[in-house]
């Protein structure tokens, strides 16, 4: 038998306190850090050393996952879901992928199956994401998995000396199951 969370390239699983020196090495790449979210100063291992911790807890509803590869068993990446409205059946999630592990399909896999859980398991009807208008190889991801953009924030974030805008994006249940399956029982 194989698990939900196994793909043909990633599995994805619990962060563990020992991931940090991964998470720390990700840091390493501006351009992904900015990709991802913002430029941060650098922090200390023992910074990220308790980050890693206290995400391995999980305190919240959200989803918090390490993306790992099959074939060399490398952390390369993690995802988390953020803004679940259960009422509403609405979620947002992020992805990062290291500098070293991408283009190499890690991202799609782990997103799929994530939207794979949300919509079977969780009853969820619509992902959300959002992604900077300069971010062209996640733009074109979530378009290739059937992300639908639905608007732009204009000169949304400050990031390298401007304003950018923050490319909105969709995608429901119905579009998800037209290109992927829902999980089997």
């Amino acid at each position: 038998m194989s698990s939900f969370w196994t793909g043909k390239r990633v599995r994805l699983r619990g962060v563990e306190p020992a991931d940090w020196e991964v998470f720390q090495s990700f840091t390493e790449h501006s351009a992904d850090q900015r990709a991802v979210d913002r430029l941060y100063p650098p922090r200390s291992a023992a910074w990220f050393q308790e980050a890693t911790a206290a995400r391995a807890k999980q305190p919240s509803t959200d989803l918090d996952l390490a993306i790992e590869s099959l074939e060399t068993g490398e952390l390369v990446g993690s995802l988390s879901t953020h803004g679940v409205d259960r009422r509403a059946g609405r979620f947002g999630y992020g992805i990062g992928i290291g500098h070293q592990h991408q283009r190499n399909g890690y991202a799609a896999e782990a997103v799929v199956l994530l939207l794979r859980y949300m919509f079977g398991e969780q009853r969820m009807h619509k992902c959300e994401a959002k992604v900077y208008e300069f971010n062209e190889p996640s733009l074109r991801l979530h378009r290739s998995l059937g992300f639908t953009e639905e608007g732009r924030l204009r000169a949304h974030e400050f990031l390298a000396g401007r304003h950018w805008d923050a490319v909105l994006l969709g995608m429901t249940l119905p579009e998800f199951v037209a290109r992927w399956e829902l999980p089997q029982v």
